[in-house]
């Protein structure tokens, strides 16, 4: 439950300052390299995010070989890096997890 909570807020936080600072409309104007460096700052969080939900099970490493959040995470990089569109990415990534956890016994 607690990791649910952390998610939701996490991604609220990120939404709203990415938002407030990239949105045209506002009156904030920053320096170029800032907005550049708020470009990152979803990709990042994912990234801390995720990895002890691919890598961890109760505090205790869950191994590669076997692990289909692993095969799911990188499979997600793949798809992302040859289409470049986020639904497209997301969609098949899903699709791809759950055929392998349903089909492959993971």
């Amino acid at each position: 439950m607690m990791s649910w909570i952390l998610l939701f807020s996490l991604t609220a936080v990120t939404f709203f300052n990415r938002y407030l600072f990239l949105e045209p409309k506002t009156a904030i104007k920053l320096p170029d390299f800032t907005l550049r460096m708020l470009k990152y700052a979803a990709p990042c969080l994912m990234v801390s995010i995720s990895t002890p939900i691919v890598f961890f099970e109760h505090s205790e490493w869950k191994g590669i070989l076997s692990n289909s959040y692993f095969y799911g995470a990188i499979f997600a990089v793949f798809v992302t890096a040859i289409t470049r569109k986020m639904l497209i990415s997301i969609a098949l990534s899903l699709l791809f997890f759950y055929v392998m956890i349903y089909f492959f016994d993971f």
